[in-house]
């Protein structure tokens, strides 16, 4: 049996697609006389809409990712989907109207007239590959750009049975998908490795599709059925390798040679360990199964550098929603051990500690996501998440020391969050600014199928509907809207206007000035020297001498409230010991100064440790010298003050080393 698996716009173009890579190899070993190979139409479409307009790698990044939640790129396909150049033009336009600016509007527009084409000639192309079945993939927005392709094939080749799955087919989408699309034949609903092979053996003359989990299929009549999802995720062992045979050679004869550095995708587990006990409300990644499950330390590390060797590519990124802590202890240190530079791209949780965090590091895994979402501990309550907002912030801070580059989003529009629970964060991000920023503004929280707030009305959130852009993009009665959707509309909660506006500026200014601000601490026994650049705090070098001081800032390296950060640095300098009000105090000027984050009643100082201790030294020397050399008519050479005590607090007319 000839399977020809095709891979529509928009999936990312510098990846391979990891469910054709493992469809393909379960085909390959798992059919008698089957052999599958994949169609990679996400790059064809990059050179046949290059050859027709202006068309960048931002571009696609915006109609793959950065516009999903308008849904652009699905409108963009709708039109070869209903065979219309021209439709629901009007509708998008009204609805855009202030969201797009006008270049965008313009060109999202001109590629709805043009893709049309674009899926007819794909279809012919797929077509005269002569397969006896054609199997779609849809994640994200490539719902309608696989459904217009599906649809063109049954039209040229009745015979040709056509197959979609995919997240965008999880559940009851999947149920939706093919009630209302009867070019459909099948669709797999949930993990594919063991239906898919299922589905194929079960083709015949005779065939009993109802064991295979999930399938929906049409009986004699023509009515839609679809079987019983599987109770239980696959184990592990189960879950093959990758085969992504084709991807990197299609890549190299592509325009997008030339706009990405192509990546390897690598699956070590499935679920989320922390989901099965805290499912964070507005999350809905994990779909139908939460329960985490992960390959052997053995397997997922053979993949790894066999995927490796085989494309001789370093640039790795992990899908799983979170890492299996066991690979801290196994599959990372050989990792270390083998020698490869790898980079790889990983989600983690916000509270792991700094050697955890090296190990990371030094196994090449540099590019981490550990779901931060807030600098608030009640709001992250709200969440669910399980983390306080200074462990956010020393992840931040950890991440900056060991390496890591984090990256992270800011949501608001939680039920119950307050404009109380902002300001206080809003007065603090100056002090960050060396730190990674969010990869974007604040965010207000969008309600996901799967996710708690969608399952739960009492969470806060009722009388949902589909997000508007489905309602110009797909041709169907608001019911079927529902079933179909993933991302759905509710009303606004949580902080109002004002706060957003006062959060998004404070985020948008440490994006800008994170590039040049600096705060680096080296503790040398006797002494702890700190270094800043920062636009907010005029102070550029400090000394901590003072023995208490110095035992509370070390302490202050994990979260700490007041009453235990008194009773512990009093353990450590005998005869030192402070009150708690006067440990406040010290703990406010602190905050002052730009070394300590606060939040509900917790702090923890926010300066990475310097890399190299004796460069710290020189450039301590380096701030002293330059003011000493500094200044103006009487003032040039004059004596320069010590460097301040972060005992006391930096007044504005006080001149600071």
């Amino acid at each position: 049996m000839r399977v020809l698996l095709v891979n529509m716009p928009w999936s990312p173009i510098d990846l391979p697609s990891l469910a054709l890579g493992i469809l393909k190899r379960s085909v390959d070993e798992h059919v008698p006389g089957g052999s599958a190979e994949v169609l990679h139409a996400n790059l064809e479409f990059t050179d046949w809409i290059t050859r027709r307009m202006e068309f960048t790698a931002e571009d696609y990044e915006y109609y793959a990712l950065a516009s999903y939640f308008m849904g652009c790129g699905d409108w963009v396909f709708s039109s070869a989907l209903y065979d219309d150049p021209a439709w629901r033009d009007a509708e998008f336009a009204a609805a855009m109207k202030g969201k797009l600016g006008a270049s965008r509007m313009r060109m999202t527009r001109e590629l709805h007239q043009l893709v049309p084409e674009f899926v007819s000639e794909i279809a012919r192309r797929i077509v005269d590959e002569a397969p006896e079945v054609v199997g779609f993939t849809s994640t994200f927005q490539q719902n309608t750009a696989a459904l217009a392709a599906a649809r063109q094939v049954k039209l040229l080749a009745p015979h040709i049975v056509t197959v979609i799955g995919g997240a965008n087919c999880d559940g009851e989408q999947g149920a939706t998908v093919h009630r209302n699309f009867p070019f459909v034949d099948y669709v797999i609903r949930g993990e594919g490795e063991a239906a898919f092979p299922g589905l194929l053996a079960a083709l015949g003359e005779n065939p009993d599709l109802s064991t295979v989990a999930g399938l929906c299929h049409r009986d004699p009549d023509g009515v839609s059925t679809a079987n019983p999802m599987a109770t239980s995720p696959l184990p592990p062992a189960t879950i093959l390798p990758p085969d992504y045979s084709g991807y990197f050679e299609r890549l190299g004869a592509s325009v997008a040679r030339n706009w990405v550095e192509p990546k390897l995708v690598v699956e070590g587990a499935r679920g989320c360990w922390w989901g099965e006990k805290h499912h964070c409300t507005f999350c809905g990644l994990n779909g139908s199964f939460m329960q985490f499950r992960s390959k052997s330390p053995d397997t997922f590390y053979d993949e790894i550098m066999e995927l490796a060797r085989r494309h001789r590519v370093l640039d790795m990124y992990v899908v799983d929603n979170i890492l299996d802590m066991g690979y801290l202890s196994t599959v990372l240190p050989r990792i270390i051990e083998s020698g490869y530079d790898l980079r790889l791209h990983i989600e983690i949780k916000a509270n792991m500690r700094r050697a955890q965090l090296r190990t990371l590091s030094d196994a090449g895994l540099i590019y981490v996501q550990p779901g931060i979402e807030s600098l608030n501990s009640r709001v992250l309550d709200l969440m669910d998440k399980g983390v306080s907002g200074c462990q956010n912030v020393r992840m931040l801070r950890d991440g900056a020391e060991t390496g890591l580059s984090v990256s992270w989003n800011y949501l608001h529009g939680f039920p119950g969050e307050s404009a109380e629970d902002y300001d206080p964060v809003i007065a603090q991000i100056p002090a960050l600014e060396h730190l990674n920023p969010p990869v974007d503004l604040s965010a207000r929280i969008a309600i996901e199928r799967f996710s708690p707030y969608f399952n739960r009305p009492e969470l806060g959130f009722s009388g949902l509907r589909p997000e508007a852009h489905y309602r110009f993009t797909y041709d169907l009665p608001e019911e079927e809207l529902y079933g179909l959707a993933y991302v759905f509309e509710a009303p606004e909660r949580g902080i109002g206007k004002p706060t957003v506006t006062a959060l998004n500026a404070a985020l948008a200014a440490w994006r800008k000035h994170h590039a040049d601000a600096r705060l680096t601490q080296a503790d040398l026994g006797d002494r702890i020297v700190l270094v800043s650049k920062r636009r907010a705090f005029q102070w550029r070098a400090m000394e901590l001498t003072d023995p208490y001081e110095i035992a509370a800032f070390r302490l202050l390296d994990q979260p700490h409230a007041p009453a235990a950060l008194a009773r512990k640095a009093a353990g450590r300098v005998p005869g030192g010991a402070l009150q708690e009000d006067e440990v406040r105090e010290l703990l406010d000027r602190w905050v002052a100064l730009g070394l300590v984050f606060t939040d509900n009643g917790q702090y923890v100082h926010i300066a990475p440790s310097a890399v190299n201790e004796d460069l710290l030294r020189l450039d301590f020397m380096r701030h002293r010298h330059a003011a000493r050399v500094e200044g103006d008519g009487d003032d040039a050479g004059a004596p320069v003050p010590a460097p301040v005590s972060a005992s006391a607090p930096a007044e504005p007319h006080m001149t600071v080393v």
